[in-house]
């Protein structure tokens, strides 16, 4: 039988951490904060910390991402990350900067390396490289096909590697553009990208002093030229689970809880689905689930090689699902569920509750809207400021509630 790949998710927040760890990844990466891709993320290193030990306790693995490419300057503060690093005790550092390597290796001699996606590896003789150099496992360019893929997989039988199966794509390669800091001064590679890729453009011609505006027309390719569509290989997860990667990765350190519970929750169910009867497989309603989420539309990218004219969306950047975040499960009791706010509910609205460990799923009418701070009953309540609303049990009638557990998410239709 086929072995299961890990299933990796991104925690940008403890909350992110908890979520993860309920709906079901085998390990999560996280950031050194102001040390990696995501400098920019809103965790802090104590929060690291309890995600961590939280994660430990759950049997999961941290990985944590060191990966920015480092300047002479950067390496006067290693003495901080050292401390920092043991101190949190992750599973694993993700790298990129061959140098950043070599001090880890002289530093933390028994800590893990994993190579990032930042280091491009396209090849078997890339992957031996970084094998050679002490590494347990590369990140594969997400530039990499599954026909390429397979043979570095024969190239490198006893090397682990890891490819991305899902998140949003860079319109440079994987994540090495200069627009963001050319134009804003934002460095992509220190997490602060201005995702320039996702504006509207226009042309200006300049004549003398005056300028004269010749907007890109909207015909069938429109003005948003470089926005790619998110990447999603569900579709052909078959596929990728019988090439057989060692980690299935999730992007998104700066996404929601709703998100990376939403997800993770959709590759749990569909790899236990595989495991259960690879020959019936179906990927289809696992498929359903990620099409609630907020996305860009969804392109299975290099796969098959070459993108093809469906990996961008030419004509907006906002999000192609009729499903909006509704909440996040806070507190439950005897009585009630108290469910904090992600975007503004109604009466009369229907939320749905994505339940883990499992792919059915709970709906209820609200019939009021009830302040779970006073009691009191509004016709309408936005989200923001810890506002939070109760779903007395009542409500939801005769089914088994053993799931209504803290960090369960809950989605309504737009």
């Amino acid at each position: 039988m086929t072995k299961l790949p890990e299933l990796l998710a991104p925690a940008g927040t403890l909350d992110a951490f908890k979520t993860a760890i309920l709906y079901g990844a085998d390990a999560i990466y996280a950031g050194l904060p102001g040390f990696s891709m995501r400098a920019r993320a809103k965790i802090t290193t104590e929060e690291v910390k309890q995600g961590i030990e939280l994660a430990h306790a759950a049997g999961k693995k941290v990985y944590l991402a060191f990966n920015l490419f480092a300047h002479d300057r950067d390496f006067v503060n290693m003495p901080r990350v050292s401390e920092v690093i043991n101190y949190l005790k992750p599973d694993a550092l993700i790298i990129a900067d061959p140098g950043v390597l070599m001090w880890v290796r002289e530093n933390h001699p028994d800590m893990p390396i994993h190579i990032s996606t930042q280091a491009n590896i396209c090849s078997a003789l890339s992957v031996k490289f970084w094998q050679n150099a002490g590494a347990k496992l590369c990140v594969l360019a997400r530039e990499v096909s599954n026909a390429e893929f397979k043979s570095i997989r024969q190239q490198c039988p006893d090397m682990k590697l890891e490819i991305f199966v899902h998140g949003a794509m860079c319109m440079s390669y994987s994540g090495r553009c200069l627009l963001s800091n050319f134009i804003t001064g934002r460095p992509a590679n220190r997490g602060a990208c201005a995702q320039l890729c996702r504006w509207k453009y226009d042309v200006i011609l300049r004549e003398c002093e005056s300028g004269i505006e010749m907007p890109i027309e909207e015909d069938e390719r429109g003005a948003y030229i470089m926005n790619s569509k998110d990447l999603c290989l569900m579709p052909r997860l078959r596929e990728v689970i019988e090439a057989g990667p060692d980690s299935l990765k999730i992007e998104g350190r700066n996404r929601s809880e709703y998100y990376v519970g939403s997800v993770i929750h959709a590759y749990r169910a569909a790899l236990d689905a595989y495991k259960e009867n690879p020959e019936k497989f179906d990927p289809a309603p696992f498929m359903k689930e990620l099409e609630r989420l907020e996305t860009r539309g969804y392109t299975t990218a290099f796969f098959d090689g070459n993108l093809g004219p469906d990996a961008h969306n030419y004509e907006t950047t906002r999000s192609t699902s009729e499903y909006h975040a509704a909440g996040v499960i806070t507190k439950v009791d005897e009585k009630n569920i108290t469910l904090e706010l992600r975007n503004e509910i109604k009466q009369g609205d229907k939320i749905t509750f994505v339940l883990p460990g499992t792919m059915d799923s709970v709906s209820v009418v609200l019939p009021k809207i009830i302040n779970a701070k006073n009691g009191e009953e509004l016709p309408k309540m936005s989200a923001g400021q810890h506002n939070s609303l109760v779903v007395p049990r009542e409500w939801l009638g005769q089914v088994n509630q053993d799931k209504f557990v803290p960090y369960v998410l809950a989605y309504k239709h737009k």
